[in-house]
């Protein structure tokens, strides 16, 4: 990529690191903006800043790939078209492709285990310039100081971060959070810079059956003309209907194609999920045709600390989704137009005059290797390394969030009470769970781990309040053959969750992410094998990218030696606390069946 112009060489004015990006929904860049300076530049009377040459242009108005030159004024985009060569500087892209920063529409960013920072310069340099954040998970421990924390540590880390209300925060009276959003404080949020709509509304039925406290919160939203998101895993027919009424506007969480296509039929926008948790491209994309193309999106909802160093962010759902057979312009419309439009964010997702120039350069389309980002027409980003500096957030406000109270062995017990129980059983891939009823091994009146029928015991402890309140059940999927896996991400609520074959290691487990503040640990035999610190709420680290990632590979190696063949058990022990996905699932109230939306015994 040759560069050219008065700043050749220049290293030093390339990202200085002091640009204030991303302070509210629709910033202009972080200098003085002149319409006329922009237009004079449009009519050709004036040269560009700058002016990226040669290079072949995703048009996600009309699916073209066009040859042709991208002019940049003050960060915006002036003119598109081989006639803009005037520049104060230029760079020859030598034929590759220009495409719209991209945007991810839903997303957990705690989710990603890191930083704020660490997580923006993994986006970045894979193309991702704008992400639409729900911090729920935050919330849930620490109410709306949470989500001003996570306004804080996004400010001037270059790539927009927009938040979403949460909505739900804690999901259910049915698990304890360490805080409660009420609709007062829902109204306060909504009126905060970079807070754009509210979050995935998951409690359906509230919404559905017309929850006052529930459509007070949706009433503040519309009434400020913001969206709402949905959540809402196989709901259809008549409660999808009254769902959809009460202003929920898209989905994230479609099972199967043909509830998909009935929420599209309905009205909703349905984000096609494809991250580290839940992988929904296969089995949705079939259904994304020219009609109703407009009304989709790429979503990643959760994406680990090794996919983004190792595969990739956004870039890696759209080469997956050419490898299924889709056309890469339509796929780049997906993560850039179609999510931009439905947030209203009329400055982004495209390249066209008028445009904020948040760019990703890519050498070729089937592959969608990045090769440079610019964001507000300043390159940020090169063969993925970082060319300008991130501010990094420390708050002691975060830390030492969790508290187990007098927990001991005991704690752990289950008193058989009948012959058959009720079982959690793990869908591979999936967050989704299965009910089976079974009986448990019994030895001297007690109900004890079976690592031979891969039947092994499940706690949920309560960390916000050390109330010592645990909620105990049985699990099958695991293939755990010793010791004990725990952490303190366990959606939503996140307290501690922890899968054993044995109380003595649970209750190890326990001790060791109270020790840390968080995270997650693999215990054996009394001893600790090993453990990644997540002090940030105990939910995100504040080490490096690659120091996580690394220490995470080593919790996994040790529990695949132990006999789990989940990909990440982790991820999958993460999301069995998650009263709203079917379904059953364990909070620290007990066992609930996601279907009847109740607590239940574990013994039938």
């Amino acid at each position: 990529m040759k560069r050219e112009g008065r700043n050749k060489g220049s290293k030093g004015k390339v990202g200085s690191g002091k640009s204030q990006v991303g302070t509210s929904p629709f910033q202009l860049p972080p200098f003085p903006f002149s319409l006329p300076a922009l237009l004079a530049v449009a009519r050709g009377d004036e040269p560009a800043d700058l002016v990226l040459a040669n290079g072949h242009i995703i048009n996600v108005f009309t699916g073209q790939v066009q040859r042709a030159n991208v002019a940049i004024k003050d960060g915006r985009i002036a003119g598109v078209g081989p006639e803009y060569t005037k520049a104060l500087e230029c760079y020859d892209l030598g034929g590759q492709y220009i495409l719209p920063g991209f945007i991810d529409g839903h997303i957990h960013i705690e989710s990603s285990l890191l930083s704020m920072h660490e997580f923006a310069r993994l986006a970045l340099i894979h193309g991702t310039t704008t992400v639409i954040a729900d911090p729920h998970e935050i919330a849930n421990v620490l109410g709306r100081a949470g989500v001003k924390y996570m306004l804080k540590a996004s400010d001037g880390v270059v790539l927009d971060v927009l938040l979403m209300a949460p909505s739900c925060v804690p999901s259910t009276s049915m698990e304890t959070s360490g805080a409660t959003i009420s609709a007062k404080d829902t109204a306060v949020l909504l009126k905060l810079p970079r807070v754009i709509g509210l979050a995935e509304m998951m409690n359906y039925p509230g919404a559905a059956f017309g929850d006052k406290e529930v459509l007070a919160k949706m009433q503040t939203a519309k009434d400020s003309g913001k969206p709402i998101d949905g959540h809402a895993p196989g709901v259809v027919g008549q409660l999808l209907q009254a769902y959809i009424a009460a202003g929920v506007g898209s989905d994230h969480e479609c099972i199967g194609p043909h509830e998909a296509l009935e929420k599209l039929g309905a009205g909703m926008r349905v984000m096609v999920r494809e991250g580290s948790a839940a992988k929904n491209m296969t089995g949705l994309l079939p259904i994304v045709n020219d009609f109703n193309m407009r009304r989709c999106c790429f979503v990643t909802d959760d994406k680990h600390p090794e996919e983004l160093l190792h595969h990739g962010y956004l870039d890696a759902t759209l080469r997956k989704a050419v490898s299924q057979g889709m056309n890469p312009a339509a796929a780049v419309q997906m993560v850039t137009l179609n999510p931009a439009e439905y947030f209203g964010l009329k400055d982004r997702g495209a390249i066209a005059p008028g445009y904020i120039a948040d760019l990703a350069v890519v050498g070729e389309l089937p592959r969608f290797n990045v090769r440079m980002v610019f964001k507000n027409g300043r390159p940020v980003a090169q063969d993925r390394k970082l060319l300008v500096k991130l501010p990094e957030v420390k708050d002691k406000s975060v830390a030492g969030t969790v508290n187990i109270g007098s927990l001991t062995a005991k704690s752990f017990v289950i008193k058989a009470q009948d012959e058959l129980a009720r079982v959690i059983r793990i869908v591979p891939d999936q967050i989704i769970t299965e009910k089976h009823v079974l009986a448990p091994t019994v030895q001297k009146g007690l109900v004890v781990a079976d690592t031979e029928r891969d039947i092994l015991k499940l706690a949920v402890i309560e960390r916000h309040k050390g109330s010592g309140r645990i909620g105990l059940g049985l699990v099958s999927g695991f293939s755990l053959k010793k010791g004990a896996l725990g952490t303190t991400v366990a959606h939503d609520s996140h307290n501690i969750i922890i899968v054993g074959t044995n109380d003595a290691d649970m209750l190890r487990a326990a001790k060791e992410l109270k020790r840390m503040g968080g995270g997650f640990v693999a215990v054996a035999n009394g001893k600790v094998a090993g453990a990644l610190a997540l002090p940030i709420a105990g939910l995100m680290s504040d080490r490096p990218a690659e120091e996580v990632a690394e220490n995470l590979k080593k919790l996994l190696d040790k529990a695949h030696v132990w006999g789990s063949r989940l990909a990440n058990p982790f991820v999958t022990l993460s999301f069995l606390a998650l009263p709203v996905i079917p379904e059953l699932k364990l909070t620290d109230r007990g066992l609930v069946d996601v279907s009847q939306f109740k607590v239940v015994p574990l013994f039938e």
